[in-house]
């Protein structure tokens, strides 16, 4: 789960070029902007990430022009991503421990941007249980993961992150079925992951392969984050194969191969020979600050990084996260 509030340590603090008030901390590892002599390096602060939507309570009445919500902001040229609190705002009795999360405590919720009729459908159920969710973690909130000795060294792929609505489509013992990020839905006419499916022939495709198997990707075009991409129809693009009778995904190779096998375009695929540890954190933002390959008058939201031969993380679970341009999250008010 990911922590929206958590305690964590000022790292670092810089200058500003020509401000006076304001100074650049690093916590975990995000640069954010703080009040000059609030903070100093190796105090704990209570830090909310992007997409964090703040309570209606007197301490972040100034958030309210935001509406509360925490965006990426640029000030006096410095992109800072993220708030940091003192501890006050935690109250009395409560235990510091670095990393520690508070997102229930204070009571901040994450940020969803509205979800169209057409793209949300009619709930069948749950997520299935038998298929690992489509999300990933953003590398600024677990720095350590490139820091891990068994992590230094691995090849990896890099594709680029592309900004649409995540699906998942599985046949599993026969049965096929059609979920969004978080939902399983019923067959309709009016909905988008549905007529997706129906306009790639997905339960077919699936079925000639003759395997359980669940495929998942983004879906973009038109109705879909404004269409930034400029597509006149709906596209379907690949970042996942999952093996369901083992519960894995697919290595980089066999995920690349089927997918071609049924006739499927995967998301861009930007590099296949990137060595893990090469960059640090901000070498890795610079690297996903570019135009997309999907449309070059759109900026890429990000790049998503995993090695060729899937491997674990103690933390992550799956060794696989995303960095997502900044140049991105200004253009677009994210």
């Amino acid at each position: 789960m990911r922590k929206l509030a958590s305690i964590q340590k000022i790292s670092a603090l810089h200058p500003i070029a020509g401000a006076d008030n304001i100074e650049q901390a690093t916590v975990l590892g995000w640069y954010l902007v703080v009040k000059k002599g609030e903070f100093k390096v190796g105090d704990c602060c209570v830090y909310c990430e992007i997409d964090s939507l703040l309570p209606e309570k007197p301490q972040f009445e100034f958030l309210r022009p935001r509406h509360f919500r925490i965006k990426t902001v640029k000030l006096r040229g410095q992109v800072s991503q993220g708030i940091a609190f003192p501890l006050s705002i935690l109250g009395e009795g409560v235990e510091v421990i670095e990393g520690q999360d508070v997102t229930e405590l204070i009571g901040v919720t994450k940020y969803e941007p509205p979800i169209s009729i057409n793209m949300s459908g009619e709930v069948k159920g749950p997520f299935p249980g038998f298929i690992p969710k489509t999300d990933e973690t953003r590398i600024q909130s677990v720095p350590e993961v490139l820091k891990r000795p068994e992590n230094q060294g691995k090849v990896c792929y890099i594709t680029e992150k592309v900004d649409g609505t995540s699906s998942t489509f599985y046949l599993n013992n026969g049965e096929f079925g059609v979920c969004s990020r978080n939902l399983e839905l019923r067959d309709s006419e009016r909905n988008l992951h549905w007529l997706v499916a129906k306009q790639y022939d997905l339960e077919n495709k699936l079925r000639q392969v003759g395997r359980n198997l669940a495929i998942q990707g983004e879906i973009i075009g038109p109705s879909i984050q404004s269409n930034k991409y400029e597509l006149k129809q709906l596209t379907l693009m690949l970042f996942n194969i999952v093996d369901i009778d083992r519960y894995a995904y697919l290595d980089y190779a066999d995920f690349v191969a089927l997918a071609y096998d049924m006739g499927l375009t995967t998301v861009p695929i930007l590099r296949e020979d990137y060595v893990l540890g090469q960059d640090d954190i901000k070498g890795l933002v610079a690297l996903s600050d570019a135009k997309s390959a999907v449309n070059p008058k759109a900026y890429r939201e990000g790049i998503v990084i995993r090695p060729l031969v899937e491997a674990p993380d103690p933390e992550l679970g799956r060794l696989s996260f995303k960095v997502v341009n900044p140049s991105f999250l200004l253009k677009y008010g994210e």
